[in-house]
Protein backbone atom coordinates (compact mmCIF):
# COMPACT_ATOMS: atom_id res chain seq x y z
CA UNK A 1 0.00 0.00 0.00
CA UNK A 2 1.27 3.21 -0.95
CA UNK A 3 1.22 6.21 1.33
CA UNK A 4 1.39 9.77 0.87
CA UNK A 5 2.36 12.62 3.34
CA UNK A 6 3.96 15.73 4.03
CA UNK A 7 7.88 15.67 4.31
CA UNK A 8 9.54 16.26 7.55
CA UNK A 9 13.19 17.06 8.49
CA UNK A 10 13.30 13.41 9.89
CA UNK A 11 13.24 12.39 6.20
CA UNK A 12 15.91 14.94 5.19
CA UNK A 13 18.73 12.47 4.60
CA UNK A 14 16.73 9.91 2.12
CA UNK A 15 15.75 13.32 1.01
CA UNK A 16 19.07 14.20 -0.33
CA UNK A 17 19.87 10.58 -1.53
CA UNK A 18 16.80 11.23 -3.96
CA UNK A 19 17.86 14.68 -5.10
CA UNK A 20 21.07 12.97 -6.19
CA UNK A 21 19.14 10.15 -8.22
CA UNK A 22 17.22 12.95 -9.93
CA UNK A 23 20.62 15.04 -10.84
CA UNK A 24 22.00 11.59 -11.82
CA UNK A 25 19.03 10.76 -14.03
CA UNK A 26 18.65 14.24 -15.91
CA UNK A 27 22.69 15.22 -15.93
CA UNK A 28 22.82 13.03 -19.82
CA UNK A 29 19.99 15.29 -20.61
CA UNK A 30 21.19 18.36 -20.06
CA UNK A 31 25.18 19.31 -20.44
CA UNK A 32 24.86 22.24 -18.54
CA UNK A 33 25.17 20.93 -15.20
CA UNK A 34 28.08 20.84 -13.32
CA UNK A 35 29.87 17.66 -12.97
CA UNK A 36 30.14 17.17 -9.20
CA UNK A 37 28.81 18.95 -5.74
CA UNK A 38 25.49 20.32 -7.16
CA UNK A 39 22.09 20.55 -5.82
CA UNK A 40 18.55 21.16 -7.12
CA UNK A 41 16.83 21.75 -3.74
CA UNK A 42 17.13 23.48 -0.84
CA UNK A 43 15.12 20.83 0.86
CA UNK A 44 14.97 22.26 4.23
CA UNK A 45 12.81 25.23 3.37
CA UNK A 46 10.78 23.17 0.50
CA UNK A 47 9.51 21.41 3.89
CA UNK A 48 8.96 24.39 6.13
CA UNK A 49 7.89 26.99 3.94
CA UNK A 50 3.93 27.05 4.03
CA UNK A 51 3.78 28.12 -0.15
CA UNK A 52 5.42 24.19 -0.70
CA UNK A 53 3.61 21.20 -0.04
CA UNK A 54 6.97 18.55 -0.10
CA UNK A 55 5.55 15.24 -0.22
CA UNK A 56 6.91 11.64 0.73
CA UNK A 57 5.64 8.02 -0.34
CA UNK A 58 5.93 5.27 1.79
CA UNK A 59 5.55 1.50 1.11
CA UNK A 60 5.26 -0.81 4.01
CA UNK A 61 7.35 2.08 6.05
CA UNK A 62 9.99 2.79 3.44
CA UNK A 63 10.07 6.38 1.60
CA UNK A 64 9.50 5.27 -1.79
CA UNK A 65 9.45 8.38 -3.66
CA UNK A 66 8.98 12.28 -3.58
CA UNK A 67 7.25 15.45 -4.65
CA UNK A 68 6.84 19.10 -4.40
CA UNK A 69 4.19 21.50 -5.37
CA UNK A 70 4.85 25.69 -4.67
CA UNK A 71 2.24 28.23 -5.19
CA UNK A 72 4.05 30.58 -7.74
CA UNK A 73 2.72 34.05 -8.48
CA UNK A 74 1.16 34.01 -12.70
CA UNK A 75 2.27 36.91 -14.65
CA UNK A 76 0.40 39.37 -15.26
CA UNK A 77 -0.65 38.00 -19.36
CA UNK A 78 -2.22 34.61 -17.71
CA UNK A 79 -5.48 33.91 -16.87
CA UNK A 80 -5.06 32.86 -13.42
CA UNK A 81 -3.30 34.80 -10.52
CA UNK A 82 -1.32 31.64 -9.47
CA UNK A 83 0.08 28.25 -10.03
CA UNK A 84 1.72 25.22 -8.22
CA UNK A 85 4.73 24.32 -9.88
CA UNK A 86 5.76 20.77 -9.71
CA UNK A 87 9.04 19.49 -8.61
CA UNK A 88 11.55 16.97 -7.13
CA UNK A 89 9.32 14.04 -8.55
CA UNK A 90 11.52 10.93 -7.83
CA UNK A 91 10.55 7.69 -7.35
CA UNK A 92 13.05 4.85 -6.27
CA UNK A 93 14.15 2.77 -8.98
CA UNK A 94 12.90 -1.05 -7.07
CA UNK A 95 9.57 1.04 -6.66
CA UNK A 96 8.96 2.38 -10.47
CA UNK A 97 5.52 0.97 -11.86
CA UNK A 98 3.47 0.18 -9.36
CA UNK A 99 1.82 4.25 -9.40
CA UNK A 100 4.29 5.82 -6.91
CA UNK A 101 4.03 9.30 -9.23
CA UNK A 102 0.24 9.08 -9.83
CA UNK A 103 -0.04 9.27 -6.31
CA UNK A 104 1.92 11.71 -5.14
CA UNK A 105 0.95 13.79 -8.17
CA UNK A 106 -2.75 13.47 -7.29
CA UNK A 107 -1.95 14.36 -3.19
CA UNK A 108 -0.63 17.88 -4.85
CA UNK A 109 -3.46 18.20 -7.04
CA UNK A 110 -6.00 17.89 -4.69
CA UNK A 111 -3.19 20.49 -2.22
CA UNK A 112 -3.13 22.71 -4.31
CA UNK A 113 -6.45 22.82 -5.25
CA UNK A 114 -7.54 22.71 -1.29
CA UNK A 115 -5.88 26.27 -1.73
CA UNK A 116 -7.44 27.25 -4.62
CA UNK A 117 -5.01 26.85 -7.26
CA UNK A 118 -6.12 25.30 -10.02
CA UNK A 119 -3.45 25.77 -12.64
CA UNK A 120 -0.09 23.17 -12.38
CA UNK A 121 2.70 23.23 -14.02
CA UNK A 122 6.23 21.48 -14.20
CA UNK A 123 9.29 21.16 -16.36
CA UNK A 124 10.61 17.66 -17.82
CA UNK A 125 13.16 17.02 -19.93
CA UNK A 126 12.00 16.21 -23.88
CA UNK A 127 13.93 13.43 -24.04
CA UNK A 128 12.78 12.18 -20.30
CA UNK A 129 10.58 10.21 -22.01
CA UNK A 130 9.16 7.84 -19.37
CA UNK A 131 8.74 11.11 -17.03
CA UNK A 132 6.75 12.79 -20.25
CA UNK A 133 4.24 9.65 -20.55
CA UNK A 134 3.27 9.80 -16.81
CA UNK A 135 2.83 13.58 -16.76
CA UNK A 136 0.22 13.22 -19.83
CA UNK A 137 -1.43 10.09 -18.00
CA UNK A 138 -1.81 13.16 -15.29
CA UNK A 139 -3.72 14.79 -17.81
CA UNK A 140 -0.32 17.45 -18.70
CA UNK A 141 0.18 18.95 -21.86
CA UNK A 142 3.45 20.36 -23.63
CA UNK A 143 2.97 24.16 -23.92
CA UNK A 144 6.47 25.71 -24.08
CA UNK A 145 9.79 24.76 -24.62
CA UNK A 146 13.11 25.81 -23.56
CA UNK A 147 15.95 26.11 -25.92
CA UNK A 148 19.17 27.83 -25.52
CA UNK A 149 22.65 28.32 -27.41
CA UNK A 150 26.32 28.16 -25.91
CA UNK A 151 27.31 31.55 -27.53
CA UNK A 152 31.17 30.24 -26.62
CA UNK A 153 30.83 27.36 -29.56
CA UNK A 154 28.99 30.06 -32.32
CA UNK A 155 30.92 27.74 -35.14
CA UNK A 156 28.49 24.80 -34.13
CA UNK A 157 25.60 26.39 -35.58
Amino acid sequence: MITIRPATLEDLSVLLEFEKGVIDAERPMDETLKREDTYYYDIPYLINEPSVELSVAEVDGVVAGCGYAKIIKARDCFQFSQYSYLGFMFTKEEFRGIGINKEIINYLYDWSMNRGVYEIRLEVYPSNNPAMKAYEKAGMKTTMLTMRVDLRHKNSY
